[in-house]
């Protein structure tokens, strides 16, 4: 989780809400590492999340990713839950809780639905404590106030 963290502050740093993913393959090597990089790209869609997908399956060679553990910061929201579930990650551990957005144990909770053909191990509440200081101190900064 650290590695996420790391890529939060990273993300951070470019103006970017922090949020970081980590993919480790079932041996635990990093695979794929990414921050959210939506305001860069102009791209709703480069959720820290999805680009570690897409950068471990290119790394495999593979769609899909079984076996593999991604790592967030932040709870992933229903869109990042739903290409988890389609990537076939093995696991999924997340800090913070993300009761506005988040799509596995907020809102939507993608991996509850019937409809949803995979189901990851779900781990909450790793290093939250760091990853919601990281999100507090983005959104004062932004606000001009204490977090």
């Amino acid at each position: 989780m650290q590695a996420a963290l790391n890529e939060a502050r990273t993300a951070a740093a470019r103006g970017e809400v922090p949020v970081g993913a980590v993919i480790a393959g079932p041996d635990g090597t990093v695979l794929a590492r990414a921050g959210n990089r939506m305001r860069e790209l102009h791209d709703p869609t480069a959720h820290a999340e999805i680009l570690a997908i897409r950068a471990a399956c290119a790394v495999l060679g593979s769609d899909r990713l079984p076996g593999c553990a991604l790592y967030v910061t932040l709870e992933p929201c229903a869109m990042c839950a739903g290409a988890i579930a389609a990537a076939r990650l093995a696991r999924v551990c997340y800090g913070a809780a993300d009761p506005k957005s988040g799509g596995v144990a907020q809102g939507a909770r993608v991996f509850d639905q019937a409809q949803t053909h995979h189901r990851p191990e779900v781990y909450d509440g790793i290093a939250a404590t760091e990853a919601e200081a990281l999100l507090r101190a983005f959104f004062a900064g932004r606000r001009g106030g204490p977090g």
